[in-house]
């Protein structure tokens, strides 16, 4: 059993400008692993830059109102929507809401930098 606290976590900016606590990742955890998980979030009025990752992503919104925009198509998000993305689809994210955006992100195979491209 493995267990951890997301205030345990370090907070990074990532290569995309979200705020995140990497939370899993098989490389740091010594788990046999086939992805990786961050918590992220956006502040109000902020959007995460366009980039596309060589594995496909799922992302799952814990509170916070928002757009995702998903290669040229965008949809409305918020607490309890899941977005799947596919390998190399363009996407980013933007904070329409008056609070922070969160969200879980679950990359596969796992984020590594060398697959995160930035458009």
């Amino acid at each position: 059993m493995r267990i951890k606290k997301l205030q345990d976590a370090e907070l990074l900016l990532a290569g995309d400008q979200t705020r995140l606590r990497e939370l899993f990742h098989p490389e740091r955890e010594g788990l046999d692993l086939p992805y990786s998980l961050a918590h992220a979030f956006l502040e109000p009025g902020t959007d995460s830059l366009p980039h596309r990752l060589r594995g496909s992503e799922l992302y799952y919104f814990l509170r916070g109102r928002g757009v995702f925009y998903l290669e040229g198509q965008q949809q409305e998000v918020g607490a309890e929507t899941l977005v799947w993305v596919p390998p190399m689809a363009e996407q980013w994210v933007r904070n329409t809401g008056t609070e922070r955006l969160e969200f879980l992100c679950i990359v596969a195979p796992p984020w590594t930098p060398e697959g995160d491209h930035l458009t």
